[in-house]
């Protein structure tokens, strides 16, 4: 018998920067997927398609989003 698989949706609505929200959300998102059986979803909405942008710029005192969602593609 198979395994029953749990998807887990995150919503992303801030911007990559000046909050931390979007980047804990996918630091969780990250996490959560290498548990067995749970698959993760990630929307972004308003301001958190930013997060997607290819090529951002870091500003100071802050953690690259953009490395975090490529590490959860993968």
């Amino acid at each position: 018998m198979e395994a029953a698989t749990q998807t887990i949706l995150f919503i992303l609505n801030d911007a990559p920067y000046g909050d931390e929200r979007p980047y804990n959300g996918l630091r969780a998102a990250v996490n959560v997927v290498k548990r067995d059986g749970v698959s993760v979803r990630v929307f972004m909405t308003g301001d958190g398609v930013l997060c997607a942008r290819s090529g951002q710029k870091t500003p100071d005192g802050y953690y690259n989003v953009e490395s975090r969602l490529r590490s959860l593609a993968r």
